[in-house]
C-alpha cells in the first residue's frame, strides 16, 4: 500500500487493473484502517477516473457471493441515494411495474441511508427474507419476474471497509459502487445519480463493460426522474435533456413526492400506488422512470408506448400481483 500511495500522492491515477489489484486486496484484509482511510483520502481530494471506478468495481464482483442468473434476460433499477430528497421508493416501485410487465428485474439494494425508508427496509416491512441462496433466487426470477439481493449478504469484502468509512463520516468512492455492484451481472441497468458529473461517470463505466443502460438525473438534483423539472437521461445510445410534457405529464411540486418519516408511512405509500390509489403525481414519477427502464431493457420499444405499458402495469393491479407473488415464496 505504501507505494500505491505514494505514487497517488504524487497526483498520478491508476490504471483500472491497479484499481481492481488494490480494492481486491482491501477486501482481502490485506491493509491496516489507517492504510485504507489514506487511500479512502486520496479521492475526497480530487475525481475519481472511469478506469479506476471500473477497476473497483471489478474488484467488488470478483470478491462478491456471486449469482449466475444468465439464463435469464435481467435489469436493475436503482439510485445512488445521497440526493437528500426524501421521496417515496420509487425505484423500488419501478422494480415491480417492470415485473409485472414480465420484464426480468433483479434487484440489488440495501437500507436507507439518506432518506427514511431504503429497498431493503421497505421489502423488509412486507415480508421478503433476505437471502443469498441461489435456488431461492431464480425460483423467485422464474415466477414472479422478479428477486431481491440485499447487498451486505452478496458482499463479504466490505467488512474490512465498513469501521473506515463510519470513522471517516464522509461520502467516499464506494457509494459511488452500490448500484454498480449487483452480484448477477445483469445486462441492462437504470441508475438514478444528483449529479451531472455522477451521470458522465456512470455512463463512461457501464459503456465500457459494454453494459445497455440508463442514467437518470433530474436536473434539480434528484437522483432520479422526479418531474419537479427538466432530467436528463443518458444511454448507450443518446444524451437528452427531457421535459415532463414530453411523456405526457405535467410538473409535479416537492412536496408530492414525499416519502413519509417512516418506515411505516413510506409503506403506506408504496402500497397505496400499488392498489391503484396513489396521487396523479405520485403515478406520473413511477411510470416515467419504468417508462426509461423499458426502453433500456427493449429499446425498440417507442417511449410513447412504454409510458402506456407502466401505466396499464400499475392500473390493471399486475405490479401489486408481483409482489403479493413475491411475498407469497418467502
Amino acid at each position: 500500500m505504501k507505494e500505491t500511495l505514494s505514487y497517488l500522492f504524487d497526483k498520478n491515477i491508476l490504471t483500472q487493473q491497479e484499481a481492481r489489484d488494490i480494492l481486491t486486496k482491501i477486501g482481502q484484509g490485506q491493509f491496516s484502517d489507517p492504510e485504507i482511510a489514506s487511500f479512502l483520502t486520496v479521492y475526497m481530494m480530487r475525481p475519481i477516473t472511469p478506469e479506476e471506478l471500473g477497476g473497483f468495481r471489478e474488484a467488488l464482483l470478483d470478491l462478491c457471493v456471486a449469482v449466475n442468473l444468465d439464463d435469464f434476460k435481467t435489469i436493475d433499477v436503482c439510485g445512488t441515494g445521497g440526493d437528500e430528497k426524501n421521496t417515496f421508493n420509487i425505484s423500488t416501485l419501478s422494480a415491480f411495474v417492470l415485473a409485472g410487465a414480465g420484464i426480468n428485474v433483479v434487484k440489488h439494494g440495501n437500507y436507507a441511508v439518506s432518506s427514511a425508508c431504503g429497498s431493503s427496509n421497505i421489502l423488509e416491512f412486507f415480508g421478503y427474507k433476505f437471502s443469498n441462496d441461489p435456488d431461492k433466487i431464480k425460483k423467485e426470477m422464474d415466477t414472479a419476474h422478479i428477486c431481491y439481493l440485499h447487498a451486505p449478504l452478496f458482499h463479504p469484502a466490505m467488512k474490512y471497509v465498513g469501521p473506515v468509512r463510519k470513522s471517516l463520516k464522509m461520502k467516499t468512492f464506494f457509494n459511488l459502487l452500490g448500484p454498480m455492484v449487483n452480484p448477477t451481472r445483469p445486462q441492462h441497468q437504470i441508475v438514478g445519480v444528483y449529479s451531472d458529473n455522477g451521470v458522465n461517470l456512470y455512463h463512461k463505466v457501464f459503456a465500457n463493460a459494454g453494459i445497455k443502460h440508463n442514467i437518470l438525473f433530474s436536473l434539480d438534483g434528484y437522483d432520479e426522474i422526479s418531474l419537479t423539472g427538466d432530467f436528463r437521461v443518458v444511454s448507450d445510445q443518446t444524451d437528452k435533456i427531457y421535459k415532463p410534457a414530453d411523456l405526457g405529464f405535467s410538473k409535479v411540486k416537492e412536496e408530492e413526492i414525499f416519502g413519509g418519516n417512516s418506515v411505516e408511512e413510506a409503506a403506506t405509500i408504496f402500497s397505496s400506488i400499488l392498489d391503484g390509489e396513489g396521487t396523479v403525481a405520485q403515478n406520473h414519477v413511477v411510470i416515467a422512470n419504468t417508462a426509461f427502464a423499458i426502453k433500456c431493457f427493449q429499446p425498440e420499444t417507442p417511449l410513447t408506448d412504454a409510458v402506456e405499458i407502466a401505466r396499464e402495469t400499475i392500473i390493471s393491479g399486475k405490479a401489486k400481483a408481483a409482489l403479493k407473488k413475491l411475498i407469497s415464496l418467502q
